[in-house]
């Protein structure tokens, strides 16, 4: 039941999804931009309780609520740990009527093809079997578009494609996000191949086989309409992918329905050191304004 009105929810509702997925490698600089250094824990037990507490502190906020946001991102570290004595996923839904996803990629091989394909995930059908014991809605992996490279993209598209069944399966909607570096030079021209590569398997879906799109935000205002549109998707969600918050929300706000999915634009100046009362200040002027460019 709770599955139908997850969908129901992303699928009608306006708002974004807040990505709270930082893992291992970008665990510390998460940490560093809410002003806890390096210096602060010795090992990785210390960092992940560090960033638990960050996250808790934004979960458990008035500000942070189904009202304004769709669901969040998390990753399986926080998806094994507790908001509030409830377990995360549960907490975002039953007491925000949050729609809960986990990532589940282990990270980016080298760069070949101009591309970093998404590692092996070993377990994976053990993970997926957790994520639905928990109540999660959907997951997510990411994989990154260096420059525009054919084969390297059509090898991205078909791996993010081939993982998605293997969700799909489970009754879980996976979010594909192949990223394409916003610094990349052939951005443009990756893009093109990309949406070209992107609907040559979304059209080889069934009627049933539903997934949802999280990208780079492309350089040409509504270019991802075509996927937007397509009777396989359910939502498109654009990565922040290193703008700042304002340049993310104007390109949001131009590519209608399309909405945010950020991480470090959504935390971009909450600090450790804020009073909770400048803390919710802060967070609810950040969840307003990606609100209101999710919504065009």
């Amino acid at each position: 039941m709770s599955q139908a009105l997850m969908l129901e929810k992303i699928t009608n509702d306006n708002g974004f999804i807040a990505a709270l997925d930082q893992s291992g490698g970008s665990t510390p600089k998460a940490l560093a931009l809410y002003g806890i250094e390096n210096s602060q824990f010795s090992n990785d037990k210390q960092m992940y309780d560090l960033v638990h507490q960050m996250r808790t502190r934004i979960v458990t906020n008035a500000a942070f609520s189904g009202q304004k946001i769709l669901g969040a991102i998390l990753f399986e570290n926080t998806l094994d740990r507790k908001f509030e004595s409830i377990p995360s996923a549960h907490y975002l839904w039953q007491q925000k009527q949050i729609v809960p996803f986990l990532k589940v990629d282990k990270g980016l091989c080298e760069e070949h093809n101009g591309v970093q394909l998404m590692k092996e995930i070993p377990g994976l059908d053990s993970l997926l079997d957790k994520a639905v014991s928990q109540g999660v809605f959907g997951t997510k992996m990411r994989s990154v578009i260096k420059v525009a490279n054919q084969q390297g993209i059509n090898d991205i598209v078909s791996q993010q494609f081939e993982v998605a069944k293997q969700i799909l399966i489970k009754g879980l909607v996976p979010i594909i996000e192949p990223e394409i570096d916003i610094n990349s030079v052939e951005k443009s021209a990756a893009e093109v191949m990309l949406k070209s590569a992107l609907l040559n398997e979304l059209n080889k879906l069934s009627t049933k086989q539903k997934v949802m799109l999280k990208l780079t935000l492309p350089d040409i205002d509504n270019f991802y309409t075509d996927c937007i549109n397509h009777s396989n998707i359910i939502k498109v969600i654009a990565l922040s992918g290193g703008y700042t918050r304002e340049a993310a929300n104007k390109k949001v706000a131009v590519n209608h329905s399309m909405i945010a999915s950020f991480s470090r634009a959504l935390t971009e100046g909450l600090s450790v050191k804020q009073t909770d009362d400048e803390f919710i200040v802060s967070l609810r002027a950040a969840i307003n304004s990606i609100y209101e460019a999710s919504k065009t």
